[in-house]
């Protein structure tokens, strides 16, 4: 997958007066990109635009124009994406009360090892993930994952763990996507 170059990021001057066209894009290109699993974890597939996209924010938020600084910013997202058949994921664990987020954020811990893409033959496909996401006693509520699908496109995501099971199928849209992230110009049907 192409990675965000430093000529692709706007000015903070310029990215401030196309910000709004450039949010509402960015909504769309994530809206087939995002799979909720089991009503509280979110798979957001990125892509090239979708990481330029929060790397021009992070600049604008932090007032960020320090050439070797933007230069960070960039190297720290193109992480997000996936390389040569891969999908990189942002994976949001989505628990809004405090306690109950605390809980389960320790009670999931293996989470990470638990998530999967399931392929057209049904085989499994799971994640690696970002270790620093991870601490002795608890996980963070927003994991970095990369499935090396082998340029395939999955047709669902699911979550198997003892107390918190449940897949959703990729809708015909989702799979599209996808596969326009893997380069691949057609999708099996389902």
């Amino acid at each position: 997958m192409k990675r965000v170059e430093p000529a692709d990021i706007l000015s903070l001057a310029s990215y401030d007066e196309q910000r709004d066209g450039l949010r509402q894009l960015a909504l769309e290109v994530k809206k087939p990109r995002r799979i909720h699993v089991a009503g509280v974890l979110t798979f957001l597939f990125e892509n090239p635009f979708t990481v330029r996209y929060q790397i021009q924010e992070m600049l604008r938020a932090e007032r960020i124009t320090r050439e070797s600084d933007v230069l960070q910013e960039i190297e720290t997202y193109n992480e997000l994406l996936g390389q040569g058949g891969e999908l990189g994921c942002t994976l949001l664990i989505e628990l809004t009360d405090p306690e109950e987020r605390r809980e389960k954020l320790t009670l999931w811990r293996d989470l990470p090892e638990r998530l999967y893409l399931r392929m057209e033959d049904g085989s499994l496909v799971r994640p690696r993930f970002d270790e620093r996401q991870r601490g002795e006693l608890r996980l963070s509520s927003v994991q970095y994952l990369k499935f090396d699908v082998g340029g395939t496109v999955p047709v669902a995501a699911g979550v198997d763990l003892p107390d918190l099971r449940d897949e959703t199928p990729l809708t015909s849209e989702q799979r599209r996507a996808l596969a326009e992230d893997l380069g691949v110009s057609s999708v099996p049907a389902r």
